[in-house]
């Protein structure tokens, strides 16, 4: 998500890309790929094109999400989310759930719960090594934190949230099978959030929902789970507002093979849609 600039400073956006250029083709970059943390609107996309971007055929990063402000007293932001996950928070509380901070000792563990996560919902993980590294990047200088949840010793759920501005962002989540009833989760989000609210952050963004207008998504998130329509359920609850990002867009460097980039990568979007 990034690059991370003023995107209403055209001359030093154009300074950027022309600074990026002659990394990109010794590289023999085909092209250059940016998703811009901004909304997706008329003004952004003119922008975008002025600079010689063109929208991508191939998205990394989920377009929409859901934004939870944190500039209110943690009873307010409590009291805007949906009456059965606030319960939920309480609920996990009263039934013994413990959160903690988690350090380089707890990786390993959390990893287990990854893979456990991954074979129950079928989405891809990183390696183990990819998970250490950001921790090391991350955590020593307090723009990440590793939460888990336990009952009883056992581990529960984890997940990693990052402090970047004055936005805190919800990336990595697992859980067990045990003491489910427990609601792990709901209590997690919930201790990210007070942490992020810690580091001055004005927002948390819970990363990724369906990319369907909110009408659609309030009309069909019980009947589906494809995708990440099985996490909007959970996610809607918090009491957040639906964002639609810009997505992803590209600087070409290399026409011809762009081209057969272009078509590779639609080809491979509609075999995953059908």
């Amino acid at each position: 998500m990034g690059p991370a600039a003023d995107y209403d400073d055209s001359p030093a956006l154009e300074a950027l890309l022309q600074a990026l250029e002659p990394l990109a083709r010794q590289e023999r970059a085909i092209c250059l790929k940016i998703e811009p943390n901004l909304e997706d609107d008329s003004l952004t996309t003119g922008r975008l094109c002025e600079l010689g971007l063109r929208p991508s055929p191939q998205q990394i990063q989920p377009q929409r999400t859901i934004l939870v402000s944190l500039q209110d007293e943690p009873d307010a932001i409590l009291g805007r989310m949906k009456q059965k996950t606030r319960y939920n928070v309480r609920l996990a509380k009263r039934k013994g759930v413990t959160v903690r901070a988690g350090d380089g000792n707890d990786l390993s563990a959390f990893y287990q719960l990854m893979e456990t996560t991954s074979q129950r919902d079928g989405f891809g993980i990183h390696s183990q090594a990819y998970y250490q590294a950001a921790h090391q990047l991350f955590v020593p200088a307090n723009r990440s934190r590793l939460l888990l949840a336990e009952f009883e010793g056992q581990l529960l759920a984890g997940l990693v949230v990052f402090a970047f501005g004055d936005t805190a962002i919800y990336m990595y989540g697992a859980s067990s099978d045990a003491h489910r009833n427990r609601m792990p989760t709901y209590l997690l989000q919930w201790e990210a959030m007070l942490w992020a609210k810690e580091q001055g952050c004005r927002t948390y963004d819970l990363w990724g929902a369906p990319d369907e207008d909110e009408d659609t998504l309030e009309a069909e998130f019980t009947q589906r789970s494809d995708g990440l329509w099985g996490v909007y359920r959970f996610k809607r609850g918090f009491g957040g507002r639906l964002l639609r990002r810009v997505g992803a867009w590209d600087l070409v460097y290399a026409p011809l093979r762009y081209r057969l980039y272009a078509w590779v990568a639609g080809w491979l979007g509609q075999r995953q849609a059908s």
